[in-house]
């Protein structure tokens, strides 16, 4: 009699994926469940297809760089948002699921405060979801068929902005978020600046510029 393996039991190297097709939905949520809340792994599921992602630590750092220099813009410019960072959306009438490298509710903060479980088909879309080093066909797909608004995706040290429109991805020079402010240039400029000067010198002369360009405004 043949034994079925716990989808726990595979290991998926650093910086590399595993693909799992036609799994339905019921599957998606056994899969989830079997992986547990505690793990470094993230899932992106659409129409059966199943990617099971492990980050390399370069990945994490830099996802974590740019959660928090969102972070800082937005309190420098007093405009409140929350922070839903890794968690899972699902949609299950849409046959979508990913877990963002980090996200955030702006527009629609309000709405979000205080949840605790997240139900897409009936909680808004997240308003600006992170993604670092993508080059997975499925989370785009799935970031279209939850209708996330605004993407950003850091790749080769180069941050891009894809705004939602007509159900397709439209690259943008400007985030429609931070309106005028070069983020697109200026975010990859201070993540490298952590590398070369620390955390703590490149955050501090970020805010600096950060004052300095809000004030033109």
């Amino acid at each position: 009699m043949a034994t079925l393996v716990r989808i726990s039991q595979i290991e998926t190297l650093p910086g590399q994926s595993t693909i799992l097709h036609d799994i339905d939905w019921q599957q998606f949520e056994a899969i989830l469940e079997d992986l547990g809340e505690k793990r470094a792994a993230r899932v992106a599921y659409f129409d059966g297809v199943l990617e099971i992602e492990m980050p390399l630590p370069e990945h994490e750092k830099v996802k974590v760089l740019i959660g928090d220099f969102i972070k800082a813009l937005l309190d420098e410019m007093e405009v409140d948002f929350e922070p839903f960072g890794s968690s899972t959306f699902k949609h299950m009438d849409k046959q979508a699921g990913l877990e963002p490298d980090d996200c955030f509710y702006i527009q629609n903060n309000v709405v979000m405060r205080g949840a605790r479980k997240l139900d897409l088909s009936i909680d808004p879309p997240l308003d600006l979801a992170i993604e670092v080093d993508v080059t997975s066909k499925t989370k785009l797909e799935v970031y279209q068929a939850i209708a996330v608004p605004e993407l950003w995706i850091y790749l080769d040290r180069s941050l891009k902005i894809y705004l939602l429109c007509n159900g397709e991805y439209i690259e943008s020079s400007l985030s429609p978020t931070f309106g005028t402010l070069p983020v697109r240039e200026v975010i990859p400029q201070f993540i490298e600046r952590t590398f070369q000067e620390g955390r703590g010198a490149a955050f501090r002369a970020f805010r600096a510029w950060a004052k300095q360009n809000l004030a033109k405004l």
